[in-house]
């Protein structure tokens, strides 16, 4: 396991307090009041746009340029909100997690995939709801809808979400650190990131697309999802609990040397089959000068405050506070995921398409800036194994809870029957080019990560073509090719 130990590519001579990735990275103030100046400008830019095509899509209701126009700025407005209202949310599931103590691959792959695919959850829930109480979600103002073109658009969202998450995230995070980490500028990739998450990810997908072909869907897939979604967390936990016995160790080695340096302290944790990240290096570096009083478990992101409007408010991190933001940016987050289902329908609407195509790009893009957010900063902050981790671990989410939670509650609203698949006594459109593309994707994107377990530029601009194939069948779906 210390095939990725970046000890080696440090000057051995430096202090831990000098590592490139420690301090600096982590203080939340002048890092982010120069980032996030810009982002404060585009919100901004964002909203008159809203106000102003608004207007236009008012006094030229029948506009279809006016109407496209409008949701695009819908669309933008509705991504940074969900941006805002997930970022303390992941602030306070993080400050939670250190205090249960999970490592931090396990934490991107639970906590922080939680927070991020909060979307994807509600916008499923949301166009069930849609589906059953309106008629407007296909072309024709048709009366007869039926949950299955709802859960459609749910599973077009959750797979082009998954899709997203799988690809475009390792990108965004490969093309971020090669262009800011000149110290190292690849993503270092652990082996248990691909044979765990990558794995359980591969199995939850081979089993959605196998009921996919099936004409109807019962409470036997919700029950095998969310069945398949426990045993990962058990898996999780176990792997929580070694990884915590074997931490323990190290450091108690490293106790009896005199203020061990870098190269110490990542060999120390390779011999105990822990991936030696920068930020776990730095962070256990500080507990030994601490005099072993920390008992925090990856300090790499050590969260004491939740920032809010762009990280212009920070508050506080206490236990009671940090439940009262879960709950606070849940309700936000559900109330933005309405606004986006809403503006998906109008969209089909306006073009005259099925739904399903605008849900698997649109949906799936917005729902999806979270994940991208919080994996990108992970990797700056020297935490590869957190970024990766994430998107593999939304994935997962985004399958067994975000698909079964919407099934349940679709077929809860249909009387207790299952969910029909087929439209008009057809298959649904573009659902079994989605099951193809989907299992294809995903086989390609594991063979790039798992070669030498690093993510470099070139393989990272791979990625990015492989989605730009995925769009590009998403578009010729649209048009009925």
């Amino acid at each position: 396991m210390s095939d990725s130990a970046p000890p080696d590519s440090r000057p051995p001579d430096s202090p831990p307090e000098s590592t490139p990735l420690a301090p600096s990275d982590q203080a939340p103030s002048s890092p982010d009041r120069s980032r996030l100046g810009p982002a404060v400008w585009v919100t901004a830019a964002c909203f008159i746009g809203l106000c102003a095509s608004y207007g236009w899509a008012s006094v030229a209701a029948s506009s279809v340029a006016a109407n496209l126009t409008l949701a695009v700025f819908q669309i933008s407005m509705i991504s940074i909100v969900i941006w805002q209202a997930c970022e303390p949310f992941a602030d306070a599931a993080q400050y939670l997690g250190e205090q249960w103590r999970i490592p931090s691959s396990v934490r991107g792959a639970t906590l922080d995939a939680i927070a991020s695919s909060l979307p994807e959850l509600f916008t499923g829930l949301f166009f069930i709801l849609y589906a059953m109480s309106t008629s407007v979600l296909e072309p024709g103002d048709r009366s007869d809808l039926h949950a299955g073109e709802g859960f459609g658009a749910t599973i077009a969202t959750c797979a082009g979400s998954a899709v997203y998450n799988m690809i475009l995230i390792p990108a965004f995070c490969g093309i971020a650190i090669a262009l800011t980490r000149h110290r190292k500028p690849v993503i270092e990739i652990h082996r248990t990131v691909i044979t765990r998450d990558g794995f359980w990810f591969l199995v939850c997908e081979v089993v959605l697309v196998a009921f996919l072909f099936s004409k109807q869907l019962s409470w036997h897939l919700a029950a095998i999802l969310l069945g398949l979604y426990l045993v990962y967390l058990v898996w999780l936990w176990v792997d929580a609990r070694k990884y915590r016995l074997a931490r323990t160790v190290a450091v108690q080695t490293l106790q009896s040397i005199d203020q061990p340096c870098e190269q110490q302290i990542g060999e120390a944790l390779s011999n105990g089959g822990i991936n030696p990240t920068p930020s776990l290096v730095d962070y256990v570096g500080r507990e030994l000068r601490n005099n072993g009083d920390g008992e925090e478990e990856e300090g790499d992101d050590e969260v004491d405050s939740a920032g809010m409007l762009f990280g212009r408010i920070q508050i506080p991190l206490r236990p009671s506070i940090s439940y009262s933001l879960l709950v606070g940016s849940t309700a936000i987050t559900a109330i933005a995921c309405y606004w986006l289902v809403e503006v998906t329908v109008s969209i089909a609407s306006s073009l005259d398409i099925p739904v399903f195509f605008v849900a698997v790009i649109v949906a799936a893009a917005a729902s999806s800036v979270p994940d991208t957010l919080l994996s990108i900063g992970a990797a700056k902050r020297g935490d590869d194994d957190g970024a990766v981790s994430n998107a593999f671990g939304s994935n997962i989410f985004d399958i067994c809870i975000c698909l079964s939670v919407p099934l349940i509650a679709g077929i809860a609203l249909n009387g207790g029957q299952p969910i029909d698949l087929l439209v008009d006594g057809r298959p649904m459109p573009g659902l079994f080019g989605l099951q193809v593309l989907l299992l294809t994707l995903t086989a390609i994107t594991l063979g790039i990560l798992s070669h030498r377990l690093q993510l470099t530029m070139r393989k990272s601009l791979v990625l990015v073509a492989l989605y730009l194939v995925f769009i590009g069948y998403a578009v010729l779906g649209s048009l009925g090719f």
